[in-house]
């Protein structure tokens, strides 16, 4: 991820005491509130979604412009606990080599030892620790664990509830959702160019998940 990253909050806790009316396919998903099982025991496990998840990061060249990168492999898991928030928790692993910034000459640099050094560090790892509600309805933040190049930093996502309901093509539940930080790249050993390309990396991401 990389990747403040998305989970299952007490921001949405607060909009657990309504239910979801049935959505009709195809109509879109809208933000609303996360059904809740009369019998649910503990967390509700949703999976994300890899060809309907990015984390995108952009970063200053110099100056002149703001190129980036996505990556389109993220795997991982959402676990939403309606009845006892503090179980809650996203846990998301990023393969390096599912970068693209559109140049293979920098795919094949970014995966080098100068970067990411995928080699030895192949994956990208998030893990929560706390959520928070910020009193803005569906938006909260998600502090956790970000691993990158065997570094690990403590990150705080801003993130929002896109929607939540029964999946309008496949009828499973599922959860949407956006969200935003900025990391220092040097903070994860990934110094190379500095200063001529800026240290700052805005990350932007964007989820869905389901019941298997």
């Amino acid at each position: 991820m990389i990747i403040r990253t998305a989970a299952a909050t007490a921001a949405i806790l607060q909009l657990f005491a309504v239910g979801v009316p049935a959505i009709a396919a195809p109509a879109a998903i809208q933000a609303q509130p996360i059904p809740v099982s009369a019998d649910a025991t503990g967390p509700t496990t949703y999976r994300i979604d890899p060809t309907h998840t990015q984390v995108r990061v952009t970063w200053n060249h110099m100056g002149l412009s703001r190129p980036g990168a996505t990556f389109e492999t993220v795997q991982g898991v959402i676990r939403i606990d309606t009845k006892t928030p503090a179980n809650s928790s996203v846990s998301v692993s990023i393969p390096v080599s599912g970068v693209d910034t559109g140049v293979p000459a920098l795919d094949s640099e970014f995966l080098g030892a100068a970067f990411f050094d995928a080699q030895n560090h192949p994956d990208i790892t998030f893990q929560s620790r706390a959520v928070r509600f910020t009193g803005l309805g569906n938006r909260f933040e998600v502090e956790g664990d970000l691993t990158v190049r065997g570094v690990t930093r403590p990150v705080i996502l801003d993130a929002v509830l896109n929607g939540a309901g029964d999946h309008p093509m496949t009828g499973k539940p599922s959860v949407g959702f956006s969200a935003h930080t900025t990391l220092r790249r040097s903070d994860f050993g990934l110094g190379a160019a500095l200063p001529i390309v800026g240290d700052d990396i805005d990350v932007q991401i964007t989820v869905e998940a389901s019941v298997e």
